[in-house]
């Protein structure tokens, strides 16, 4: 008989949304098929009111959304990691053995995304669907970014591409992290066939929206892209944010002070993906130049 696959969870909280991270932690024990290793990390909070068969892992303070699921991927064992929102849930119980069939079935994929849904029936934004031509959200393919909240890699993947970008604290890790899977040799897939469920809020919520945005676009490619490229990659974003936020001034000054910062500062952590990876990415279809 096969063994069920082994899959360490990641449920990253600061404590403030108990009800959604029990939903979430109940569609991860409900799992059928595999074997999990799960962990709740307090970002800056100590979990309580967790299941007993689930792990806990209290840090002294909020380290950023990236660092605070490195540190609990540091901790979990298994062949796949799994990383979910504490306001994320998987609905269906055979969500992480269909994607890992997925996978298993398809070996160049490297990352795998599903489609997400609001499950109270609102419209889902559509930068859920991480491409330019978002199309039919059940249509899979493969894409050079993530929607963070529940993402599935061979462990063996995640350990090579280093795991989420820890500078960045808030925003855009997810595209660096599906640029590495690319370096890598592998793809990363949006399965549009998978359903995670999210509530639909607007990320401008945080009032570090638009700084962080803009820093880490900066960030992203520095650390990533080859340097004959990084500017003209900096250079197509500007100029579709100025046009997205000239009508909202106060917007637009967040978002340049944001780009002000991300180029005179440096992230470190330097790893070009390498003119394989952008020839690769732009046979797939899309450069990374957008």
């Amino acid at each position: 008989m096969t063994p069920a696959p082994t899959v360490g969870v990641v449920s990253l909280t600061q404590g403030t949304r108990p009800s959604d991270l029990a939903a979430g932690l109940a569609s991860l024990r409900a799992q059928e098929g595999v074997e999990l290793d799960i962990v709740v990390v307090g970002n800056g909070w100590k979990p309580t009111g967790i299941p007993e068969d689930v792990r806990t892992l209290a840090l002294p303070e909020n380290l950023g959304i990236p660092a605070g699921r490195n540190r609990g991927a540091e901790v979990v064992g298994g062949e796949y990691i799994f990383f979910l929102d504490d306001d994320a849930s998987i609905p269906s119980p055979r969500f992480l053995i269909d994607a890992i069939e997925q996978m298993r079935a398809d070996p160049t994929i490297g990352l795998l995304q599903p489609r997400v849904v609001d499950p109270t029936g609102k419209a889902n934004p559509r930068r859920w669907v991480p491409r330019i031509r978002k199309g039919d959200p059940a249509q899979p393919g493969p894409v050079f970014s993530v929607w963070e909240g529940a993402t599935l890699l061979p462990r063996s993947v995640f350990d090579e591409t280093g795991g989420w970008a820890e500078p960045f604290f808030y925003a855009h890790e997810g595209i660096e992290l599906a640029w590495r899977v690319w370096a890598a040799g592998r793809r990363t897939w949006y399965a549009g066939d998978l359903i995670a469920h999210h509530p639909a809020i607007e990320p401008t919520r945080h009032s570090y929206y638009y700084r962080l945005n803009a820093r880490n676009r900066v960030w992203l490619a520095k650390r990533n892209l080859p340097w004959v490229i990084a500017p003209l990659y900096v250079a197509s974003w500007t100029g579709i944010q100025v046009l997205r936020w000239i009508r909202r001034p106060r917007a637009l000054a967040a978002w340049l002070g944001g780009l002000a910062e991300g180029i005179r500062t440096s992230p470190g952590g330097r790893r070009s993906i390498g003119w394989v990876t952008v020839w690769r990415m732009t046979r797939a279809g899309r450069p990374p130049l957008v």
